[in-house]
């Protein structure tokens, strides 16, 4: 901020200005003059006390300027500051990004069938009884509702629920209200994933209507067996519990999802593929 000279200091500065011109008209004028000497002694408190006013203006002058200039010096190296925060960031975010698709030419090689597109997150839906991301993607980019949502892994994330011209609506496997058609890859038992969130179990996943008898490991992989909207062998999540339902008839599993959606920053949505 600009420093602004006080009307006291302005009249130091006459007041200074007006005696130095004093002391100098009137030394002139008694120059050579009998009794010189003693109006010499009489003006040098007034010259004293000039000078020590010239001097304190002098120096709050130069740290006016000081000041300025270190102002101007700081803004700088803020500027510059900001400049190289935001090339980190974008370096990260394009290495992040390159790490991503060379994970997906991988698992295209695998699945030559697929056509993906990618899609950033844009924000997420508050909410503790719903799991959703809106995605900068909509129509326009053939995205269309009931589309499912993978990572770069081939893990599932969701599937479109809505979607605009340039924007869609993933809800994701954690909410209550998708339900995927699976099986434990180890052992082949079939049953139904759905999120947890209605039971309780924030951050994980069900799997119902397993088989009373099936033994059910911690760690095993639950894969989509494939349908209209999930292709076959997507990583849904893995076991990490099990036990019977309220009936006593069935048993049901807790899954770990497989993608991790507290981090996600970008995903792929097939948009077609050859269901097997």
């Amino acid at each position: 901020m600009k420093k602004h000279i006080s009307a006291k200091t302005k009249w130091l500065i006459v007041v200074a200005v007006l005696l130095a011109g004093l002391v100098t008209i009137t030394a002139a004028v008694n120059r050579g003059r009998p009794g010189e000497s003693l109006v010499q002694t009489a003006l040098t408190p007034f010259r004293s006390a000039a000078s020590a006013i010239v001097r304190q203006v002098e120096r709050y002058y130069d740290y006016v300027f000081r000041y300025e200039s270190l102002q101007a010096e700081n803004e700088e190296l803020k500027r510059k500051i900001i400049i190289m925060e935001e090339n980190v960031r974008s370096a990260d975010s394009l290495q992040r990004e390159n790490e991503r698709l060379h994970q997906l030419l991988g698992l295209m090689e695998e699945h030559e069938d697929w056509v993906p597109t990618d899609a950033y997150i844009i924000s997420w839906v508050d909410s503790s009884w719903k799991s959703a991301f809106t995605i900068g993607k909509g129509t326009k980019s053939g995205i269309q509702v009931g589309m499912v949502a993978v990572t770069e892994y081939g893990q599932v994330v969701g599937q479109v629920t809505e979607a605009g011209p340039n924007w869609a609506t993933v809800t994701t496997v954690l909410d209550s209200t998708l339900g995927i058609s699976a099986t434990v890859a180890s052992t082949g038992y079939n049953g139904v994933v759905e999120g947890a969130l209605a039971t309780g179990s924030q951050g994980l996943l069900r799997m119902n209507y397993l088989p009373t008898d099936s033994v059910l490991r911690n760690n095993d992989q639950v894969l989509t067996t494939g349908s209209t909207v999930y292709p076959r062998g997507l990583i849904i999540g893995y076991i990490t519990d099990a036990d019977f339902d309220q009936t006593g008839v069935a048993k049901y599993a807790l899954l770990k999802p497989a993608a991790d959606l507290d981090n996600l920053e970008q995903v792929y949505i097939i948009t077609d593929y050859e269901n097997q």
